[in-house]
């Protein structure tokens, strides 16, 4: 499992990310720090040094912060960049926009991926600091340039999985932004086994979006994903208990995986195939 990337863990909990890369690096998971974040990756590499984590990167239209927070990232230990493909523009979030919800100013000011701002920040704000521009191209620069393997979240399609694949990607991750961009989109479940069968022997497939018991987990790897990412849950275990609370949920799925491996008859995870799960027709 890895901690899926999610933004501004302090309103969470005053010890944000640094408190949830402790708790992931106790259950043995990586933690994906995000962009968006209220500590940069030095910060999180020094609160849990033994710990194994990635970056997610949002291309910024200052794309001397995206490349200055990739420079970081490498420098501290960092083992991969996941690259958000999917948010050129924010998708419409009717709530936050009758709410209008704005990220403090004393956390959006500590986020690496919002420097030289000194108010609080809306959302809409936030969605307008990313690169709608961004292309294939940036993609295949960006892997080019990195010292570390690159992956592209935001997937859904086999098509773009095989772009991915031939600008530079060494995996990718299968997800629909938590359901929060378009409207209608596919489960990350649904789109899966179409990206698996395209491109499972050239790239990584990683699957996130509704992980919230071990059978997610079990089924997850039944469809061809070699990991799932786990966002919400990590959330909701940091606003409990702060870095045990996000230990403890990341036990809590592992043990039920466990579980669901033996009832399933399959000594180990290696073991999982298409013939694990039946996929229904629910249409």
């Amino acid at each position: 499992m890895i901690v899926a990337p999610t933004a501004y863990h302090r309103l969470a909990h005053p010890d944000g990310e640094e408190a949830t890369a402790r708790g992931a690096a106790a259950a043995d998971a990586i933690f994906c720090l995000s962009s968006l974040a209220t500590a940069g990756p030095a910060d999180v590499a020094g609160a849990a040094p033994g710990g194994s984590r990635w970056f997610q990167l949002y291309v910024f239209r200052d794309r001397g912060v995206s490349r200055a927070l990739v420079q970081e990232a490498t420098e501290n230990g960092y083992e991969a960049i996941v690259i958000t493909v999917d948010l050129p523009v924010l998708g419409i979030r009717e709530r936050d926009v009758r709410s209008q919800y704005v990220i403090p100013d004393a956390l959006a000011t500590a986020s690496p991926g919002t420097t030289e701002r000194t108010e609080p920040l809306s959302l809409l704000q936030i969605g307008e600091l990313i690169d709608p521009t961004l292309t294939w191209s940036d993609v295949e620069e960006f892997a080019s340039d990195c010292e570390l393997p690159i992956l592209v979240k935001g997937v859904l399609t086999p098509e773009d999985a095989r772009l991915a694949a031939e600008h530079g990607a060494t995996g990718v991750v299968v997800s629909n932004h938590g359901g929060r961009q378009l409207d209608t989109v596919p489960a990350g479940a649904d789109a899966l086994p179409a990206v698996v069968e395209a491109v499972g022997d050239r790239l990584d497939v990683i699957v996130d979006g509704g992980v919230r018991r071990g059978t997610d987990v079990l089924k997850a790897l039944a469809l061809g994903a070699r990991a799932v990412m786990v966002g919400r849950p990590i959330i909701w275990g940091l606003a409990a208990d702060g870095e045990d609370g996000v230990r403890a949920v990341l036990e809590i799925i592992l043990a039920e995986f466990d579980i669901a491996l033996a009832l399933a008859g399959t000594p180990r995870a290696s073991g999982i195939g298409p013939t694990s799960v039946e996929v229904r027709d629910t249409g």
